[in-house]
């Protein structure tokens, strides 16, 4: 054989036809995959030509987004939460002041009733005791007229002609249902004074004026009518100049009075006033009556 012979090479053959090679590289989670076939013969530098595939797969990239994801969701969910406590907190902030709002309207418009409805009292006393003003003066002008009459009488009476006999005046006894007693009267009276009144009461608490009048009376066995218009005119009428404790004094005309009281003695009288002042004990000054009615 020829030394220039072809000699079979003893070495290794590069691969089998089956064999891969796998090289791999990550690089921002990248991986690079390359296959190379033995069946491709070699190149003139003796290596055998490759063939690279490279292929992306979501590796890294799949588990960053997946967490990024909760963690937008997360934040979002914070978010509303937080939004959520804002509004209510600012709409509980907005109920507490619409309700101090209420509450100092509401305060105002009482406070301006009660204003009112004071105003209105004070302006009704006033006419009232306007009125009573007016009837004193009334009944003064009237007591004077009286008087005057009553003096030229008294004077055409003393120059009757000599011989003429004047007929004796004879006073009416007093009208009533049982004896009585001035001092247990007075006593009782007195004991009223400071009480309440109240229009149609008869005691033991408050009274009114006529009420007071009847339920003193009755202490000492004397029934009298219940109102004072029919006071006025029951038992027997006497001058306000010669009064005597326990007389029933009354204010307006006999048979329609529109008040009542009993005359004590020293030119004083007790009686239910009126619900400013009640059960009092007052000088005749005051108020003077009308007139009077004597039943005991």
């Amino acid at each position: 054989m020829s030394q220039t012979a072809h000699i079979p090479s003893h070495r290794k053959p590069r691969s089998a036809a089956s064999t891969r090679a796998l090289r791999a590289g990550v690089t921002g989670g990248i991986l690079t995959l390359a296959v190379a076939g033995s069946a491709i013969p070699a190149t003139a530098g003796g290596q055998p030509p490759s063939t690279e595939t490279t292929q992306e797969l979501p590796t890294f990239s799949l588990d960053l987004a997946t967490t990024a994801a909760q963690s937008a969701d997360a934040t979002q969910q914070a978010a509303l939460g937080y939004q959520l406590q804002d509004q209510q907190e600012q709409a509980a902030g907005k109920a507490k002041v619409e309700a101090k709002k209420a509450k100092t309207e509401a305060e105002r418009k009482a406070k301006e009733t009660k204003e009112r409805a004071e105003r209105a009292a004070a302006k009704q006393a006033a006419a009232a005791e306007k009125a009573r003003e007016q009837q004193r003066v009334s009944r003064t002008s009237e007591r004077t007229t009286l008087s005057t009459t009553s003096t030229n009488n008294n004077s055409s009476s003393n120059s009757a002609p000599t011989g003429t006999t004047t007929a004796p005046q004879t006073e009416t006894p007093p009208v009533s249902s049982g004896s009585g007693n001035t001092a247990q009267l007075i006593s009782f009276l007195k004991a009223q004074v400071g009480k309440a009144y109240i229009p149609g009461a008869m005691g033991p608490s408050s009274y009114d004026c006529s009420g007071l009048t009847s339920v003193a009376f009755r202490q000492v066995g004397v029934t009298l009518p219940r109102v004072s218009q029919d006071q006025s005119a029951f038992g027997t009428q006497v001058s306000l100049s010669n009064l005597q404790p326990g007389d029933i004094l009354y204010w307006g005309s006999s048979g329609s009075a529109y008040h009542v009281a009993v005359y004590i003695g020293g030119g004083q009288f007790i009686g239910a006033q009126n619900s400013g002042t009640g059960v009092v004990q007052r000088d005749m000054s005051y108020d003077m009556p009308t007139g009077a009615v004597r039943v005991l």
